[in-house]
């Protein structure tokens, strides 16, 4: 059963929505800045999205007490839903994924409490990291089936993935799909308690590579089947054609140095979707920019494409790594480079890991057929996630 995307949403540190993103993408643009958010730490680069919580607020008409999480999440989820309605006839369902929910709230909340201050207890409420789902799922109207994943950095990819599972076992005919982060102090001390934040510009896939630079966003994808399409007229912009978890438990945190994990995911991905190897035109990184990271993703790729490595990059130079969300933008872009016929370039590369010597593409190409786009995400624990988009 072919798993048709006919709909994308989006909203980084570099836009709004999908088109500022490409823009951006475009343009060489990074939205990694110093922050503007957390008072005591100006000098950390974040990829934060341009709206406060109050435009965010005032964009969306939201009345009710809602986190930053689920605002992210419904700009994003809003666009690629686009102007679908509910139909009786079509078994609709969303799976959203976060990491940390609502926490900005609870944080607040705590804040508040330590400084002796007025503490509202409703704010702990919206730190469930199924109160973002649930948000979004009634503010679509969507109620047949509703769910969230959290599984670290591969989350959305995951969400992605059983929304296809379930499509294809003839469960659901249309299933909204994706993911959403927000910065909280929480996420940025505990990166930087594993030493793995880097003071400058994150640099993927590159030998002088200290770590991360944490971001936020949001990005989803509306998957249907035919008898969907037959009822809604969407226009198909891509096919989801193969996707693979594979967990290898190495480490809590890190990846593993001989890419198990990352290449069993890539391999079974591949066998789904029928492809050999060298039919992938473009490879979306998961591309951290930690050493433990990037490391072990280039020797997977080494194990599965040997000599004949396809263009590669990491997005995450522009958008930060937005950890639960990363897997679904990064969905949004490979949908992008198929639509297009283009490959994002890794901003910040000079020098080849010595281990494996890959040079990720570095200027954005336009003069290549990109037919097959494969995109990982990798989690902490070592839950490895592969998908594979096709061209139409």
């Amino acid at each position: 059963m072919k798993i048709n995307i006919t709909g994308i949403g989006i909203i980084s540190a570099i836009g709004l929505n999908v088109q500022e993103n490409f823009q951006s993408l475009q343009t060489k643009t990074s939205g990694i800045k110093n922050n503007t958010n957390f008072s005591e730490k100006r000098n950390l680069l974040l990829g934060q999205v341009t709206l406060s919580n109050k435009e965010l607020i005032h964009l969306l008409n939201v009345n009710t007490p809602i986190s930053r999480t689920s605002l992210l999440g419904l700009v994003a989820a809003k666009e690629a839903w686009g102007n679908n309605q509910i139909h009786q006839s079509i078994r609709t369902g969303i799976i959203s994924s976060t990491s940390v929910g609502g926490m900005d709230r609870s944080e607040e909340y705590y804040k508040n409490k330590i400084e002796g201050n007025d503490a509202d207890i409703s704010l702990i409420v919206t730190h469930d990291n199924g109160n973002t789902t649930e948000k979004i799922a009634t503010s679509l109207g969507i109620s047949g089936y509703v769910n969230t994943l959290s599984t670290a950095c591969s989350s959305a990819a995951n969400a992605i993935m059983l929304g296809a599972r379930l499509i294809q076992q003839n469960k659901l005919d249309r299933v909204l799909v994706g993911g959403v982060d927000s910065l909280t102090n929480f996420t940025i001390e505990g990166f930087k308690s594993l030493m793995i934040y880097d003071d400058e510009w994150v640099k993927p896939f590159d030998q002088n590579r200290k770590g991360l630079n944490l971001g936020e966003g949001a990005g989803f994808l509306l998957l249907e089947n035919e008898k969907s399409i037959e009822q809604t007229n969407n226009k198909p912009l891509a096919e989801l054609t193969g996707w693979s978890n594979a967990s290898d438990a190495y480490h809590q945190t890190a990846s593993s140095p001989d890419g198990k994990g990352a290449t069993k995911a890539i391999r079974d991905a591949l066998n789904m979707a029928k492809l050999n190897p060298e039919e992938v035109s473009y490879v979306n990184a998961h591309g951290t920019g930690t050493p433990n990271n990037d490391l072990s993703e280039s020797v997977a790729l080494k194990n599965i494409f040997k000599t004949k490595i396809p263009p590669f990059s990491s997005t995450k130079a522009y958008t930060g790594h937005t950890l639960a969300a990363s897997g679904a933008i990064e969905a949004v872009f490979s949908v992008l480079a198929l639509q297009y016929n283009v490959i994002f370039p890794n901003l910040n590369f000079t020098t080849p890991i010595t281990e494996t010597q890959l040079e990720p593409e570095i200027e954005y190409v336009t003069n290549k057929q990109v037919n097959i786009v494969l995109s990982n995400s990798f989690g902490f624990g070592g839950n490895n996630s592969t998908l594979i988009f096709k061209k139409l």
